[in-house]
């Protein structure tokens, strides 16, 4: 089936950057959308963007529209979460996800293969 693994996660001071990667084993997913979600202590997960198999096509949540950009590598079967201008209310553990299919979803139902997480501490 193969595995996600995150990184790049840890603690940054309201204002800055992150930049999270996603890395695949065992398999591509190279004709798999991928995607990030989130989740805060006591909330429900949460989308914030996809990014479709070619690379080409993205989507990202209006939460974080203009602040946080997907892509991906696909010849490092890696898929990236740049996030800017971060806040307090960012802090979560951020996971990455792979769909069943090539087209990108808001939905976690639509993504098979999960990571581990990363957890983002945004500290003001």
């Amino acid at each position: 089936q193969g595995q996600l693994v995150e990184s790049g996660g840890g603690l940054v001071q309201a204002g800055g950057s992150l930049r999270l990667s996603c890395a695949a084993s065992g398999r591509a997913f190279s004709a798999n959308a991928r995607a990030w979600f989130r989740q805060a202590p006591g909330k429900e997960r949460e989308f914030l963007a996809a990014v479709g198999a070619s690379g080409y096509s993205t989507y990202h949540a209006d939460s974080v529209k203009g602040r946080f950009t997907i892509s991906r590598d696909n010849a490092r079967n890696t898929v990236y979460l740049e996030m800017n201008a971060l806040n307090s209310e960012d802090s979560a553990v951020y996971y990455c996800a792979a769909a069943y299919g090539d087209s990108e979803h808001m939905s976690s139902d639509r993504y098979n293969v999960w990571g581990q997480g990363t957890q983002v501490t945004v500290s003001s």
